[in-house]
């Protein structure tokens, strides 16, 4: 399984771009999304962004990513908070699942 990392863009050259994700930076290919700025999010998926996000998107991404590893390391009581935009709503499953 790949999983997708929000960088935010620093840096952007011809078809790519320096992104940060916490205090690491790497360099990402930019050819599969549309032109991007500096400040700009990306998910990132083996050093190649796949998708530009939202500010707010690349939070709850990075609050599930946060989330995953408390309930790996059984810190249970450490992920209510992570998923702070369902606690006034029910998860919905995506319309082709539901009946």
């Amino acid at each position: 399984m790949c999983i997708g990392y929000p960088q935010q863009v620093e840096v952007v050259e011809e078809s790519r771009a320096l992104c940060r994700s916490g205090d690491q930076q790497q360099w990402v290919d930019t050819r599969l999304v549309e032109a991007c700025v500096p400040g700009d999010w990306l998910l990132v998926f083996h050093g190649a962004a796949r998708e530009k996000l939202s500010e707010q998107r690349a939070h709850q991404v990075s609050q599930a990513l946060a989330a995953l590893v408390a309930a790996e390391q059984g810190d249970h009581q450490a992920i209510d908070h992570l998923f702070a935009d369902l606690v006034d709503r029910e998860p919905q499953l995506p319309p082709h699942l539901q009946k």
